[in-house]
């Protein structure tokens, strides 16, 4: 390592499992764009979209949604794994913490009362970044303790909650059932306007998450020991959560405040592996994954009702909370 310089070693796992995560979602989107009654056929996806009917299909209804689900997935995964780092909880999730309720709740917000005025994204950030103070100012310790930190979370994401099903309830029947939908979590009606938000925003984070990521590592060592080496951990813990409320942000204002996939997204990242680390990336491609099913499961399973894709996720998620929580306890953190 020459001075001035950083290398940061990369795990033969990680590289394995990598791309065992791009071949998945790649079997995945497959899947998405071919499977129902409208699916597109192989000779349409390799050959080239002629006809109007599928040239439909895949740009107007399946692949704004798919890029979407994608790149929301990625955010969510990757805002997990920012915020579990910093905590070094497994529990220390924008989900469990309030910072998707406040997200929802801000986006919520300026949909009735500034429509037109002050973007939607906007206000998801504002929604996020009030939820975060309040939590971190209720503990009396920031995000260190992480009984404080689910309690806190629980309280701030009821009040987040009750002002957006306020919302709900103050808007037209019209505006109330588009907003319901959003509020769950949803998919559908995606344009690649919503795609180009969210792959804008990812990449802006992109680059401070690259330079980020060995203070991180360091970080994982201890305090002391980081900050002996350079790594300046309170202000790299900083820019963490800042870019965790932006990527959580980001994926509530194009596909709304869907649920636990920043909780599960680095948790099953981490033990893919094996090994040390913040498991970015990998926790990026696995929210990828873990979204681009659910939507699948949200288009494609025998439930009358067209559950939008959050109460999927939720599902799942609630029954691995319940899981950690037990985990936790037992161990004796909570």
């Amino acid at each position: 390592m020459r001075a001035g310089r950083i290398a940061i070693p990369v795990a033969r796992a990680s590289v394995l499992t990598a791309l065992g995560l791009l071949a998945a979602i790649a079997a995945a989107a497959l899947a998405t764009l071919m499977l129902g009654r409208l699916g597109l056929s192989l000779g349409d996806l390799f050959d080239g979209v002629s006809g109007t009917k599928e040239r439909f299909v895949l740009e107007r209804l399946r692949g704004p949604r798919l890029v979407v689900a994608a790149g929301a997935g990625a955010a969510l995964g990757l805002s997990g794994a920012l915020f579990q780092t910093v905590t070094r909880n497994p529990l220390g999730s924008p989900d469990v913490i309030g910072l998707s309720a406040g997200a929802g709740a801000g986006a919520a917000a300026v949909a009735l009362f500034l429509p037109g005025v002050v973007p939607i994204p906007l206000g998801a950030l504002a929604g996020a970044s009030l939820a975060m103070l309040l939590v971190y100012v209720s503990t009396g310790s920031g995000f260190r303790n992480p009984g404080r930190l689910i309690v806190a979370g629980i309280g701030v994401s009821a009040i987040a909650m009750a002002l957006t099903q306020y919302v709900v309830y103050a808007v037209e029947r019209d505006r109330a059932a588009a907003l319901t939908a959003y509020v769950n979590g949803s998919l559908s009606a995606r344009s690649w306007e919503h795609a180009v938000t969210i792959g804008v925003i990812l990449l802006l984070v992109a680059p401070p998450v690259v330079l980020l990521s060995a203070r991180l590592s360091i970080s994982e060592l201890g305090d002391e020991l980081a900050a002996g080496l350079g790594a300046e951990p309170h202000r790299a813990r900083a820019a963490a959560v800042t870019l965790s409320i932006v990527l959580s942000a980001g994926a509530v204002a194009v596909a709304g405040p869907i649920a636990f996939i920043s909780l599960t997204a680095p948790q099953i990242a981490k033990r893919l592996t094996r090994v040390p680390g913040p498991h970015l990336m990998l926790s990026a491609l696995t929210g990828a994954l873990l979204l681009i099913l659910a939507d699948l499961a949200a288009q494609h399973a025998p439930i009358p009702g067209n559950l939008p894709v959050g109460i999927y996720t939720l599902a799942v998620g609630g029954l691995y909370l319940g899981y950690l929580l037990t985990r936790e306890w037992r161990k004796g953190h909570l």
